[in-house]
Formats: structure tokens, C-alpha cells, sequence
């Protein structure tokens, strides 16, 4: 049986690329098992059924070395689960050296590991470069005033006034945010970063 897999992020990707890949390949739609998931969260209920599913002699196809896994040890566990507990030949689109069909013998089993391994590698450390490039990106943008988020919502008409009583110990927290109709945490902080400066003596 021949079986494709894609993974892709909900808020990041979308599947066309790799799905066209894969139908290329004349993979039956049935065979072809696809898993969203955010950026935190690694559960991937469709490729759990998929290595339940397959068994020896199988052939799995993939666009990608890293659809197997989100960092260098876990492709590398998936890829040996794969091959050799459950005898599955795996074909990675991206990188025609790594298909198991070929180079059965020690040597090309061999050589086929030792390319997973820099592959997995190269693309657990282009990701970690990318974050690094974004964290850079999202805390120069901040030095330059950039606000992330958004924007917070307007203050009550009432707010100034009860904000300078509270200010001036005339009203409790309770009774200002009472006044506003906001939570007294939202009160407090909107006062602390927002609210008017304190009146001249």
C-alpha cells in the first residue's frame, strides 16, 4: 500500500503545496493523512492512525524531512519507528537521496542514515534561526514604538474624574471601578499607565 502524510500549522501554512506533491505521486485520497496543529501544540491524532496502519513492505511518501517531526530527535525517532520496527520504505520529495527503496544492502542503508541526519539537523536549525530572526525583529520593532496586539479600549467617559479622586484618596478603588463599570484589576492598571497625571498642589 502506498500512504502519504502532511502536517501543516493552522496559522502559518497551507497544505495545497504538499497535497499536489503527493497526488502526483497518485496516492489514493483515502491513503493520504493530514494533521493541523498550532505552533504549541504537537498532537498529531491523523499520523498516530497512520503508523498504526502501516506494515511492511508499505510506502510512505512525505514533501519534507521535517513533516515527520518538530526538532532533530523527534524525526530521527519517527524515521526509525518507521523503517525499522515497522519495515514501512519512506520517499522524502524535497531530497531524492532519502528513499529507502534504494540501496537496500548496508551500504546504502548506511549512507541513506547518515544524510536523515544532516537533513534533520540543517532543518531543526533553520527554524530555530528563524525564531531567533522574528524574537529580533519583534523587539527592534518595540525599541522603535511599535505596539503588538490590540489596541486597548476606550475608557469609560467617567474615568478621568473617578481616577483623579482615587488619586487624591477621595474614593476607594472599588467605588472608582464601580463608577467606571470596569473590573478593579482593569481600573488599576488603566490609572497606573493610562489615567491622567496626578493635579498640581
Amino acid at each position: 500500500m502506498v500512504y502519504g502524510y502532511i502536517r501543516v500549522s493552522t496559522r502559518e501554512q497551507n497544505e495545497g503545496r504538499q497535497l499536489a506533491a503527493l497526488r502526483e505521486q497518485r496516492i489514493p485520497e483515502r491513503n493520504i493523512y493530514r494533521d493541523k496543529q498550532s505552533g504549541k501544540d504537537f498532537d498529531r491524532p491523523q499520523y498516530r492512525r497512520l503508523v498504526r496502519r502501516v506494515k511492511k513492505d508499505d510506502l510512505l511518501y512525505v514533501k519534507s524531512i521535517d513533516r515527520l517531526g518538530r526538532n532533530y530527535g523527534e524525526i530521527l525517532e519517527q524515521w526509525r519507528v518507521l523503517t525499522k520496527e515497522k519495515g514501512v520504505d519512506i520517499v522524502v520529495l524535497d531530497m531524492p537521496l532519502l528513499d529507502t527503496r534504494r540501496g537496500k544492502d548496508l551500504m546504502g542503508t548506511f549512507l541513506s542514515d547518515i544524510v536523515l541526519q544532516v537533513l534533520s539537523f540543517v532543518a531543526e536549525n533553520e527554524r530555530t534561526n528563524i525564531r531567533q530572526r522574528q524574537a529580533e525583529g519583534i523587539a527592534a520593532a518595540r525599541l522603535r514604538g511599535v505596539r503588538f496586539g490590540r489596541p486597548p479600549r476606550p475608557l469609560p467617559e467617567g474615568f478621568p474624574d473617578a481616577c483623579r479622586r482615587w488619586k487624591a484618596k477621595l474614593i476607594t478603588g472599588t467605588e472608582a471601578a464601580r463608577e467606571c463599570g470596569l473590573p478593579l484589576s482593569t481600573f488599576r492598571y488603566r490609572a497606573t499607565h493610562t489615567g491622567p497625571p496626578d493635579p498640581p498642589p
